[in-house]
């Protein structure tokens, strides 16, 4: 009989990837999705409040990657609902599997390298703090604390803290393509702060990794082992276009434009390594970032 695994945020860029590739595996998959009725494989649910335990019960494992979106203009009303979508919805998860008659063995719960905020040069590591001010590093430890309940009920848990994915179908690197393509893109600000990336095949490859690793808990690093400056990543992209990159945005223009988001999510330096997926033998399937791009881009 094939493990069953409960998904949230199946729609989102990760999670419309991950479904297919779980269900090919041979997984029986079915996922949470905001109100509705359940059946079909579907579990309706909304974050904000407490989750039935029985809704939950009697699945191997649970991925969770709901949560509001962080790519536009960072108002309070929008800082609000990334923050309450992430932590609230964790917590009702967190609970509502506590609770469970058979709670899951292992609980995959999204979080990002924004947990370690803008760190310049310095090398980061599961192990290494959290950032001291910033918006993201305060939503990403409440998020990541929000699944307490599940740790203290005994289920595995690991914190996927994930980089910028790169694929042409969301994300980032879809927002880059179109000024890129015309010729008209450049490095922000000064181009020294770290990228931290990874290929969407291998941030799947992760996840299915985690879950069948029983070693693995706690935060884990989901990023290429070869972070690129900003620079080395917009002239890169370039490269593979057959375009210039000698248009700029200085760092005012993208506080201008973008407010808090351009500060914490443009500015921002990290540079983040995968040690503990390293040294559980996960093999990357694309770690450089120009084979990644071309792979991407042909694609």
């Amino acid at each position: 009989m094939p493990a069953r695994i409960l998904v949230s945020g199946s729609s989102g860029l990760i999670g419309s990837t991950l479904m297919p590739a779980l269900q090919s595996s041979g997984y029986e998959v079915s996922c949470l999705v905001r109100g509705g009725a359940s059946g079909n494989g579907r579990i309706g649910w909304d974050p904000a409040r407490p989750l039935a335990p029985e809704s939950v019960s009697g699945f191997d494992a649970v991925i969770h990657f709901a949560g509001e979106s962080i790519a536009s203009r960072w108002t309070e009303s929008k800082k609000k609902a990334i923050r309450d979508s992430r932590v609230l919805g964790t917590r009702h998860l967190a609970e509502g599997l506590a609770r469970a008659a058979a709670p899951p063995r292992v609980l995959i719960s999204a979080s990002a390298i924004g947990f370690y905020g803008n760190r310049d040069d310095e090398i980061l590591r599961e192990d290494s703090p959290s950032g001291t001010s910033g918006f993201l590093p305060e939503v990403c430890r409440e998020w990541e604390a929000a699944a307490d309940p599940a740790v203290q009920a005994g289920i595995r848990t690991a914190f996927l803290r994930t980089g910028i994915v790169l694929s042409a179908g969301g994300g980032a690197l879809r927002q880059m393509l179109p000024p890129f393509r015309m010729g008209l893109g450049g490095r922000i600000g000064s181009g020294r702060q770290w990228m931290s990336w990874i290929d969407l095949h291998d941030e799947i490859g992760a996840i299915c990794h985690i879950l069948t690793n029983e070693s693995l808990r706690g935060p884990v690093n989901s990023v290429s082992p070869n972070p690129v400056t900003n620079a080395e990543f917009t002239k890169t992209l370039a490269w593979v276009l057959s375009r210039p990159a000698i248009f700029p945005m200085p760092a005012f223009a993208a506080q201008l434009a973008f407010g808090q988001m351009g500060d914490e999510l443009l500015l921002s330096s990290q540079r983040v390594e995968p040690v503990k997926l390293m040294a559980t033998g996960y093999v990357f399937q694309k770690p450089d970032l120009p084979k990644a791009l071309k792979d991407i881009l042909k694609n």
